[in-house]
């Protein structure tokens, strides 16, 4: 073998293991860049608590990436979205929310349900076991519920009442928050006599032991549908994975523990 035909083999053997490391090189770097990436969460007030104990568990499982959650009320959050805010993820609390981001061409997929959410009366001294005709009571002179155009929970505990027949009759008691979590707030600082919060707050942390709790029937009102969907970016990928957690087997006892009822059904 002359010393060109030398020279070309041993150029050969480095150009191929350039390339080889690489194509290892930038699969390693994908990795990291997916393990140490930080998503973005839109979220609705009523999934704080359930939410934070979801982070904990995903970046347990899923070490070296992050979360970052903004709560507010579900109309609010889709107002900051369509005006650019840069969230990878947004969890409604109902279904109508989502699709509205979709319209705007501001989604990635669809849309799909996460869980399934319940209201509560709750009151820190009075007694809620009569349940919604608490409201006619004289020393009810406040009650807080969440802005029905913001806020999904809001929403339904004024369909509740006007189903019931004592939307007319309590109007004038009526204490608007932002979101639902305000209306808890309203309740427990002693801003409201009673409030309609999400059942999540009533088990909640914040609200355990500082008040009692009446959860509306089926009846009286329909478990809520919340809808989540993957945001436009560069971070869907890593969007879904969180997505795909809360929505998982290993979820439903999570849900549970707060209230909610888990999408999956065995």
């Amino acid at each position: 073998m002359n010393k060109w035909t030398q020279l070309k083999f041993v150029l050969s053997i480095f150009l191929i293991s350039f390339v080889i490391f690489s194509c290892k090189k930038k699969q390693s770097d994908s990795k990291n860049n997916l393990g140490s990436s930080v998503i973005s969460v839109a979220a609705a007030a009523n999934l704080r608590d359930v939410l934070e104990e979801f982070k904990d568990a995903y970046i347990k499982e899923n070490a070296g990436r992050k979360v970052e959650i903004s709560y507010a009320s579900s109309g609010l959050l889709v107002q900051q979205i369509i005006n650019g805010a840069p969230f990878d993820l947004f969890l409604s609390a109902d279904s109508s929310f989502p699709e509205k981001l979709k319209s705007n061409n501001k989604t990635f997929g669809n849309s799909s349900v996460y869980t399934y959410g319940r209201i509560a009366l709750w009151s820190s001294n009075l007694d809620v076991s009569g349940g919604l005709k608490l409201v006619l009571n004289p020393k009810v002179k406040k009650i807080a519920i969440a802005n029905p155009k913001l806020a999904p929970y809001g929403k339904n505990a004024v369909e509740a009442l006007k189903k019931s027949g004592l939307y007319t009759m309590i109007e004038h008691k009526i204490v608007w928050a932002e979101n639902i979590n305000q209306a808890a707030q309203f309740a427990s600082s002693g801003n409201a006599d009673i409030a309609f919060v999400a059942l999540s707050n009533a088990v909640g942390k914040e609200m355990t032991g500082k008040g009692k709790f009446y959860e509306l029937s089926e009846q009286e009102s329909s478990p809520i549908p919340q809808s989540g969907i993957v945001l436009k970016g560069k971070k869907t990928t890593e969007a879904q994975l969180f997505f795909d957690f809360i929505k998982s087997e290993k979820a439903i006892k999570i849900w549970k523990k707060y209230g909610y009822k888990p999408v999956i059904k065995f």
